[in-house]
């Protein structure tokens, strides 16, 4: 009876032990921000290459990590500049941010806790960052795409449609963020000496706006389509794709996923890998690093491709000196 009783002291003081163990474990976890201006299913993809990259580095949701998510929903820079405070507030260690917009929130709701980008437009242009070598302060991470990349998928689009007069414009949301107008000015100067008009038909910040924007595509009788890049445009990307085939546009995008789901192209540099590139980052600083000492990087390598079922669907052939540019082609 006495060992009995003995047996079971040991295990009741066992699984308390690992239960205090346990609670002490996550009181400890690291709780971290995520601030964006777009929605949960629209960055969906890119955080869940962050969250595995952040497993490979040993910090577990749930277990030593904590991440408080915060998404702007589209409802512009206002909504972030009240959704990056409460991340302050509750005492996060780190902020990651998706875009420009956020990166600009952040850096007005705090200047002492570190803020990694993951995929913002120029930072030095936006005066987020002093320089990309030598980023000062308490901000760095990763650029989303190069100088003159917006203006290249332009380019890339009057070769495919060379008859083309008007292209359509379809941007995230109103207003423009810094990195979206940005954007904007670049393919306005790469269209003009192309002779094309760039004609911005509309907004992709819900469904029914997307509809509208489409159908203003055939009241103004554009011949193309392209986008800017940005977290909004990314988490729509399967209905714009859907509608720009059953409108018979020929479109341009901003990243692979969208030729991926049925596009007809995309230029630009792979998204996952920012927010992988993001979290190596956020480990280092985590374990001391100081933002200011690591360098702000941009994209190393730009994919261009196409989507010849997408093509044919639309009955449009691609010239073969651009297809025979293309680092990948979906058949």
């Amino acid at each position: 009876m006495g060992e009995k009783i003995s047996n079971w002291l040991l295990a009741t003081f066992l699984v308390t032990t690992v239960s205090i163990a346990e609670a002490q474990q996550q009181e400890k976890a690291t709780r971290i921000g995520y601030l964006d201006d777009s929605t949960t299913a629209g960055s969906a993809e890119p955080l869940e290459a962050f969250r595995k990259q952040m497993t490979q580095l040993g910090w577990v949701e749930g277990k030593n990590l904590t991440i408080e998510y915060r998404f702007g929903e589209g409802k512009g820079p206002d909504r972030l500049a009240e959704l990056a405070p409460e991340l302050i507030r509750l005492k996060v260690e780190l902020i990651v941010v998706s875009a420009t917009s956020a990166a600009l929130a952040a850096k007005k709701a705090t200047s002492t806790i570190p803020i990694v980008m993951a995929s913002v437009g120029d930072p030095v242009e936006q005066g987020i960052v002093t320089s990309l070598a030598r980023p000062g302060g308490n901000i760095t991470g990763f650029v989303g795409s190069g100088p003159g990349l917006a203006g290249k998928r332009v380019e890339i689009l009057k070769e495919v449609v060379p008859r083309s007069t008007r292209v359509g414009l379809l941007t995230g949301g109103r207003p423009l963020g810094r990195g979206a107008q940005m954007q904007v000015k670049e393919m306005r100067a790469a269209a003009l000496p192309l002779g094309l008009r760039l004609v911005e038909i509309g907004i992709a910040s819900d469904p029914e706006k997307l509809v509208n924007a489409f159908q203003m595509a055939v009241r103004e009788r554009v011949n193309a389509l392209i986008t800017t890049s940005g977290p909004l445009i990314f988490g729509q990307r399967n209905s714009i794709v859907v509608l720009a085939a059953n409108y018979r546009l020929p479109g341009i995008y901003p990243q692979k996923e969208f030729v991926e789901d049925g596009g007809l192209m995309s230029y630009g540099a792979d998204r996952r890998d920012n927010y992988r590139r993001a979290a190596r980052y956020v480990d280092k600083i985590l374990k001391g690093a100081k933002p200011a000492d690591l360098p702000v990087e941009q994209p190393t390598k730009f994919e261009f491709i196409i989507n010849l079922r997408a093509a044919k669907q639309i009955g449009l052939t691609i010239p073969p000196n651009v297809l025979a540019r293309a680092d990948r082609v979906i058949r």
